[in-house]
């Protein structure tokens, strides 16, 4: 980061939710933590399901002056009324989607834990670039994205970072001073209650 802000937060959906309950959660977390962004990322490839949940979602971002991304749907997003996409195949269509959606769109990047990709993501035009995970997970192929590369990306590049995946508390606090935002998505949801969950996680950052 290029000076000493505290990172934003940049939430995520669960894969799947109840429509009937989940936008009163994401309201509730929105209320009490101020976010940057929430990305709309769902397991399901039924788009009538996809269309319904950002709908709803969107009632609540847009309440709150929230911008709302979507995973890889990038025809989508206008569409639906979106704020953008976030691309999980590293640089590879992010020239298409800009030039897609415009120059006012987001579009972001997951690039695992590749600074080649990363680098080519910027170039490309990404308005960021996620690095994950950052902690211990079964998913993936084991790789992790490393301190160091955050701290090497926050002092050589200019495009924000985002730092995803397998978060805890420990990870939060050696991580804040080299990333620009926090990727927080089942970490909360899968607790009791996300909103103080969430709460844990930002008083981490401080």
């Amino acid at each position: 980061m290029s000076d000493s802000e505290q990172p934003q937060i940049y939430l995520i959906t669960p894969p799947e939710f109840e429509l009937s309950r989940f936008p009163a959660q994401l309201a509730a977390v929105l209320d009490a933590q101020e976010v940057a962004c929430v990305r709309l990322s769902l397991a399901t490839r039924d788009e009538d399901r996809i269309s319904r949940a950002a709908d709803a979602c969107r009632e609540v971002t847009i309440a709150r002056d929230v911008a709302l991304v979507i995973d890889t749907h990038i025809a989508m997003v206008a569409r639906l009324g979106l704020d953008g996409v976030h691309l999980t195949d590293g640089a590879r269509t992010v020239r298409y989607a800009r030039k897609e959606l415009g120059a006012d769109a987001i579009v972001g990047a997951f690039c695992g834990a590749s600074r080649h990709d990363g680098m080519s993501a910027g170039e490309a035009g990404a308005d960021y670039v996620a690095f994950g995970p950052c902690g211990a997970t079964a998913l993936g192929d084991g790789s992790r994205a490393e301190a160091e590369l955050f701290d090497w990306w926050s002092q050589m590049i200019e495009v924000p970072v985002v730092a995803e995946g397998a978060l805890d508390a420990d990870l939060v606090r050696g991580l804040a001073p080299v990333t620009d935002f926090f990727g927080i998505g089942e970490e909360i949801w899968n607790s009791d209650d996300p909103t103080a969950a969430l709460a844990d996680f930002v008083a981490a950052m401080g």
